[in-house]
């Protein structure tokens, strides 16, 4: 019985968490931007024939990057949620979570020229 009841609290958080990784793919354009960017990179990565070690490095940048935009998108609607109304504090808040998922996807950036760029140079 106990068993149980932990099988059905782990499914049930998550399906919650699938229903936001739905809700995020639905209602935020920089969110599908990103997804699009992961499915250019691994498409890419079978094209040029990853190593274990470059698609490692790829997975945990794509990850990082996905991370970054949920959580900005959290900090975001929780800070609407919280402060509705236009807040000097609120913006400060909203540009800094933003910030993180510019780092993030520079990281990114760098590390996909860092892979790609001498397999598109031996490629032609």
């Amino acid at each position: 019985m106990r068993s149980e009841l932990k099988d059905k609290k782990r499914k049930i958080g998550f399906n919650y968490a699938w229903n936001g990784i739905k809700e995020i793919a639905q209602t935020e354009r920089n969110f599908r931007i990103h997804l699009l960017a992961t499915l250019l990179t691994i498409t890419a990565g079978f094209l040029f024939k990853l190593t274990m070690v470059e698609w490692a490095i790829i997975v945990l940048t794509i990850g990082l990057v996905l991370m970054a935009e949920v959580t900005n998108t959290a900090i975001e609607k929780l800070i609407d949620y919280l402060r509705p109304e236009i807040h000097p504090a609120a913006k400060i808040i909203k540009d800094v979570a933003a910030g993180a998922v510019l780092i993030a996807a520079i990281i990114a950036a760098v590390i996909g020229l860092l892979i790609f760029l001498p397999k598109l140079y031996n490629f032609f």
